[in-house]
């Protein structure tokens, strides 16, 4: 389907409610040379054209059409790892792609063995949306902050005092002492990946210390908050602060070494092969890779995944096919 209007509909409601997703685009295809079709032919969706799209959002899930279901398996994975990155993909599909893994700058090829021949190539997009910083407090260093965060495409704003936080990225307290607690607590314990307290090293551990939290909550919040550069005005103390935040958007995990589930910025997963051919995520990701072992395909491991608990090793398969194959000779 192409991007009509129900899927631009839910576009906008999904960069609204600030939910990162990515948009796949096919550009272009190449049926099998000499094909011809059985006789008679069995009921199939169409074929793939160029301008059909689907979004794919943060836990798996398509929405759309770009392919049936094996090349909705490559496009789920590369799609998740463009999420991760932030850097649009020009993905091609192809059933023996010679060369196939290896990137090529801003393009990847990738072979699979599913697809009855031809090929796609599918144009993936990350959308996501700007981090939300919420800034507690009216010192120069909060407004420095409230003014040097758009600049960096981040959605920067006062936090009111009853504020939750469900949606924040980064939460920062610069009230020199003013209802710092209350701030600091409830970002904490909404999950908020960046929490920050400027005060000095000795009177921010003090602060910390008396919160009502658990050590290990306690321990994640960055104190006094911002990189170590020399920073001495209100402005540049802005600054330390807001590159800290840019080096945690970007791939460094919080102190206390866990992640806010289902956040924009911890999508995709660094992943670790085990003994069983699957892969393992970071904590809070909720997604891995496996190798389906019939057409060793790279599939995304989620609720809808096809398995096989047979031999007493959970396998996972890109499609029903691959499991029944599997299941009838294991070998």
């Amino acid at each position: 389907m192409t991007a009509g209007p129900l899927l631009e509909r839910r576009m906008t409601e999904l960069t609204e409610g600030h939910v990162p997703f990515v948009r796949a685009t096919v550009v272009g295809g190449r049926r099998p040379a000499g094909a011809r079709p059985p006789a008679p032919p069995p009921p199939r969706p169409p074929p793939p054209r160029p301008g059909d799209t689907a979004l794919v959002l943060e836990d798996g899930r398509i929405e759309g059409f770009v392919g049936g279901r094996c090349a909705e398996a490559t496009v789920r994975v590369q799609a998740l790892r463009t999420l991760h990155s932030g850097e649009s993909l020009l993905l091609r599909i192809s059933p023996a792609a010679e060369g196939a893994d290896e990137p090529e700058e801003g393009a990847l090829t990738v072979a699979n063995p599913c697809l009855s021949g031809g090929e796609l190539e599918i144009f993936l997009e990350p959308l996501r949306p700007a981090p939300r910083v919420r800034v507690r407090g009216d010192t120069p260093i909060a407004r420095a902050l409230l003014a040097f965060g758009p600049v960096l495409g981040y959605d920067v704003a006062s936090a009111g005092a009853d504020e939750e936080f469900t949606d924040a990225r980064a939460v920062v307290v610069a009230s020199h002492g003013r209802d710092e607690e209350p701030t600091l607590v409830a970002a904490v314990r909404a999950g908020v990946p960046y929490v920050g307290l400027v005060a000095s090293p000795r009177r921010g551990a003090a602060v910390v210390a008396g919160l009502d939290l658990t050590e290990p909550e306690r321990a994640r919040i960055r104190t006094p908050a911002g990189l170590w550069i020399g920073a001495r005005t209100p402005g540049e103390i802005a600054v330390s602060i807001l590159a800290e935040m840019i080096q945690d958007v970007h791939g460094s995990r919080s102190r206390s070494g866990t992640s806010r589930p289902g956040a924009a910025t911890d999508l995709i997963p660094v992943t670790a092969t085990t003994t069983a051919g699957a892969t393992t995520t970071a904590a809070g990701t909720g997604t891995g890779t496996a190798t389906d072992p019939v057409c060793g395909m790279t599939v995304t491991v989620g609720d809808g995944t096809p398995y096989s608990d047979r031999g007493g090793e959970r396998r996972w398969f890109c499609c029903l096919g691959c499991r029944t194959a599997y299941e009838a000779d294991r070998a």
